[in-house]
């Protein structure tokens, strides 16, 4: 345990070097914010086949949206982003048409992208049809708002468009405020394109084509990203900060050194065990919590092939699960738990909410027998190592769990640059793995994540028409009774046929320096750098 405080103190030391030379003048400190996390953007571009949560946060902060969201302040007095409101971003104002089909949106005549040149109707159209066309996630989360083909976005002049709606959907217009539909400089872009790649994809994973409060001077992938502001944005305020570093610094227990040393200022998703430390009296920094909305950490299960194609096995696993012990060991208590109810028929119209499984070896070794699987069978257990510090412990335990029932697991570790990619290959058979949705509501996390008709993160490869036709009526249900017995219908559905099981829902724990405020969490989970700022 010595030698580790050693070892973490010393590598503190010289990223503090790195970070902060002897001869930086005092200022330039105070107009820079060093932020440490387990892992970086593997692309600039969110559009990009595989892009990490990471890069969720360059497009946030490089890019403009046509909307953004408010504030409002919870009960313990932190900030959040409030998904009940809209506010101008590009977009200055906007008119939704009486029949409800079509809004109508004025830009700021003002805004300019990085490289200076204006930015027009015709380069918020360009980025919508590339959401559109590159497919795979981007295309998803734009259908999921019913943004479903070019021909819905229309310029009307230089600085007006209009995006018609194929039928009202209350996810349309906060799905325009989402870091997906994000504003490209097309002119730039398409000077990067060739006639195999005309959406530029391969040159925009690697630079940044945008208009927002930040712009990327610097990208080491798996290192370090800078960014600098961008003193001509006109869309907010002008951020206090002028430069973030990020640099990625995969052991647990030295971001917790360079904070404790004031070395760095911020560290986000803070491991659970550092966060419930840090946040006693004494500490030397702050944490920030908030349980992430619609958001689960589950156990998944590939419901297309044996043995998982059988649901007595998949409920044999759910049974299995050491719950408790989870939640001691890798969340230190720090989550929600979504096991244990006293029945699998939802109690309300919420989500997430508690699974009636609970660890019961006995009945899981009865599912088995009655599944034919008596002699058990050898598997998979894949997690990704970018969340290493919940996924590894929650990893060991299930093997020993399953064990018991005559599951026999290898782990895969693979690569948090390459999870997403593995992810969407849809082949694993048994993962342990963290979702939430961006738009807070129970049809949205279940279209992402159930629904049948290729959805992008139905990791299981699940299909049941009955929970679909149920989450396609929630999402334009208008009666509140009826949406109520929609949403219980999908959850019910998903408990019973259990092709992932649902064990916390997590907290985001950010740890910064006492000196930081302006801190807001997002549905995205990554910060928001145009808010923050040093006293």
């Amino acid at each position: 345990m010595r030698i580790n405080s050693i070892a973490a103190a010393l590598i503190a030391s010289t990223l503090s070097a790195f970070f902060y030379p002897a001869a930086a003048p005092a200022d330039a400190r105070q107009e820079t914010l060093l932020i440490v996390n387990e892992l970086g953007p593997n692309s600039l571009d969110i559009h990009g086949v595989g892009a990490n949560r990471p890069a969720y946060g360059v497009a946030w902060n490089c890019y403009d949206r046509l909307m953004t969201y408010g504030k409002l302040t919870l009960p313990g007095g932190s900030a959040s982003y409030d998904y009940n409101k809209l506010e101008p971003e590009l977009a200055e104002s906007w008119q939704v048409a009486p029949d409800g089909l079509s809004a109508t949106f004025k830009l700021r005549k003002d805004a300019r992208f990085h490289d200076g040149a204006p930015v027009t109707a015709k380069d918020v159209k360009w980025s919508l049809d590339r959401a559109l066309a590159m497919g795979g996630f981007p295309a998803f989360q734009m259908k999921a708002g019913s943004l479903e083909k070019p021909e819905q976005f229309v310029v009307l002049d230089e600085h007006t468009v209009r995006i018609d709606f194929p039928r009202k959907d209350k996810m349309t217009m906060p799905d325009l405020a989402v870091p997906v539909p994000s504003i490209y400089n097309s002119e730039l872009a398409k000077k990067n394109a060739t006639p195999d790649d005309p959406w530029a994809a391969n040159w925009l994973k690697n630079n940044c084509a945008g208009g927002g409060a930040y712009k990327v001077t610097s990208w080491k992938p798996g290192q370090e990203i800078v960014f600098e502001r961008y003193d001509g944005w006109k869309s907010g305020p002008l951020p206090k900060m002028k430069r973030i570093i990020v640099r990625d610094v995969p052991s647990a227990g030295n971001r917790r050194a360079l904070l404790e040393r004031g070395d760095a200022d911020m560290s986000y998703d803070v491991p659970p065990k550092d966060a419930q430390e840090l946040a006693k009296a004494g500490s030397k920094v702050n944490i920030v919590s908030q349980p992430v909305e619609n958001a689960t950490w589950y156990v998944g299960m590939n419901v297309v092939n044996p043995p998982f194609n059988n649901p007595k096995v998949r409920q044999a696993v759910a049974y299995a699960i050491p719950y408790d012990k989870i939640m001691d060991s890798a969340f230190y208590g720090r989550a929600v738990k979504l096991y244990g109810a006293t029945s699998n028929e939802p109690a309300s119209a919420v989500w997430p909410q508690p699974f009636a499984y609970r660890t019961d070896v006995a009945k899981a070794k009865a599912l088995m027998k009655e599944a034919g699987m008596e002699n058990g069978f050898e598997t998979t257990l894949s997690f990704d190592l970018g969340q290493a510090t919940i996924s590894e412990p929650t990893a060991i335990l299930l093997q020993e769990a399953l064990a018991q029932i005559g599951i026999k697991t290898t782990i895969n570790k693979i690569p948090g640059a390459n999870w997403r990619s593995a992810l969407l290959k849809k082949d694993m058979p048994l993962i342990i793995n963290r979702f939430s949705g961006w738009l807070n509501y129970p049809e949205y996390f279940f279209y992402w994540t159930y629904h049948g008709q290729n959805a992008v993160f139905n990791t299981m490869s699940y299909q049941n028409p009955a929970l679909d036709k149920f989450i396609d009526a929630a999402r334009l249900d208008t009666d509140a009774k009826k949406y109520a017995a929609d949403v219980k219908g999908f959850i019910a559905l998903a408990a019973q046929d259990v092709p992932r099981v649902p064990i916390a829902q997590p907290y985001l724990d950010v740890a910064m320096q006492k000196n930081i405020s302006g801190y807001t969490y997002w549905f995205h989970l990554q910060p928001d750098y145009r808010q923050l700022e040093k006293k």
